[in-house]
């Protein structure tokens, strides 16, 4: 027993206790203000502490140190004791392998305590590049062990989200071995600048979220006041993401124009209910309210900068290639591009659905009226782009043509484009 105490006193408590804090610290970060807002959830994720300890620590305390964080943290309880289990078995796996691996290749000439028997004294001028290969291995083994007890996420992904930690871990605990007054100070000055981008990227992504919320709010907002056209927003976006990404555009842009096509028809919220959903032909004065539509929907969304593309789209989105449309008679590449795509997927989307006036009209079909009004309503490259995504991916909403639906043409007859009676309802 007494030697059993004295192994235990020689554990270096005095680096185990510091990180155990500063894992708890990290869990109790959502709960308050910071720079007048809540720090995200997300923050509290702290990798680069766990594998500071990997680095550091034996095995058995690398496996304890994010204990107490883990059970103090905001999941439930069998959440918390869940994640607990996953990071004691993650830290255990990867300090053991690093210390098993630093002991063969550097023997007694260990630069880290990880690596080395309680109260065993290390010099620290063995070279950081000799534990880089050890560390690495170390990194791919917590990654595996992560990943086997973390769920469906893609062993490239683990190991990419593993990495940036491990190697801000390593520094930090060599800072922090160096001279452990000092050197803490250095570990904390080398995991602060890391924590601090996981805040702003947890922001972000924030941010975003909240982005996607609220256009999803909108659509669904016209959605439900026009339920001749349920869905027609969603699968407009759709459209447009598949020309953009046709016309080799990168991910942000097309996800801006998914979100344009999305939010093409939002000024139909200033639309009387009552001509949206009116059975027969639109009179003049209610064919002039569907024409203001375009200019209601900028006026909607012109206010809010991250919409970008949406804010043309919405505007112009009627504007004819060859000048005659509505609401500005622009033409040619004087139409913004958002818009020029945005009409294409629009049309596409008007005639492969099916409305109260007419049946739905098969893809080839659509695609055929697309190109013979390439030129004079349409850009002849969009309408090429969608040709070819279309042949590529395929359309996932085509619809079988309804028998019944009151007042439908049939197939063989044309069908109106959007900026057509009765199709302004597109």
């Amino acid at each position: 027993m007494p030697h059993l105490g004295e192994a235990v006193a020689a554990l270096p408590w005095t680096q185990f206790l510091p990180l155990a804090v500063l894992g708890t610290f990290c869990r109790y970060l959502p709960s308050c203000r910071f720079f007048g807002h809540r720090v995200p959830p997300e923050t509290a994720s702290y990798g680069a502490l766990l594998f500071t300890g990997v680095f550091l620590l034996p095995p058995a305390l690398a496996a304890l140190a994010p204990v107490p964080g883990a059970l103090l943290g905001r999941p439930p309880a069998e959440g918390r004791a869940r994640h607990a289990l996953r990071l004691m078995v993650t830290a255990a796996a990867g300090a053991y392998c690093f210390r098993l691996l630093t002991e063969g290749l550097l023997g007694d000439a260990l630069p880290l305590p990880g690596g080395a028997d309680p109260g065993h004294s290390q010099p620290a001028a063995a070279p950081l590049t000799i534990t880089l290969l050890p560390a690495l291995i170390a990194v791919l083994t917590c990654a595996a062990a992560d990943r086997a007890l973390g769920g469906s996420r893609s062993a490239s992904a683990v190991l990419l989200g593993h990495l940036p930690y491990g190697l801000l871990g390593l520094l930090a605990a060599t800072l922090w071995h160096a001279a452990p007054g000092p050197g803490l100070l250095g570990a904390l000055a080398v995991l602060a600048p890391g924590y601090i981008c996981c805040w702003i990227l947890a922001r972000s992504r924030h941010l975003d979220a909240a982005h996607r919320a609220t256009v999803a709010a909108l659509v669904q907002a016209v959605d439900l006041k026009d339920r001749y056209t349920r869905g027609h927003s969603e699968r407009v976006g759709h459209a447009a993401a598949l020309i953009a990404g046709e016309l080799g555009l990168d991910a942000e842009r097309t996800h801006a124009l998914r979100t344009a096509g999305a939010l093409h028809d939002i000024g139909k919220l200033a639309v009387p209910t009552r001509t949206l959903r009116k059975e027969g032909p639109l009179d003049d004065e209610e064919w002039q309210q569907i024409r203001r539509h375009p200019e209601y929907g900028h006026a909607i969304v012109r206010g809010i900068p991250v919409l970008g593309e949406a804010v043309d789209a919405a505007l112009h989105h009627h504007e004819s290639f060859d000048g005659s449309g509505y609401p500005a008679g622009l033409a040619g590449r004087r139409i913004p591009e958002a818009a020029r795509i945005v009409a294409v997927a629009d049309a596409f989307d008007a005639m492969t659905s099916t409305r109260s006036y007419r049946r739905a009209r098969p893809v080839g079909e659509a695609l055929a009226e697309l190109r013979r009004c390439a030129g004079t309503q349409f850009d002849p490259r969009m309408v090429a782009a969608l040709s070819s995504a279309l042949e590529r991916h395929g359309w996932p909403y085509t619809e079988a043509p309804r028998r019944g639906v009151p007042g439908a043409r049939p197939a063989a007859e044309p069908v109106p484009l959007p900026d057509e009676q009765p199709g302004a309802r597109a």
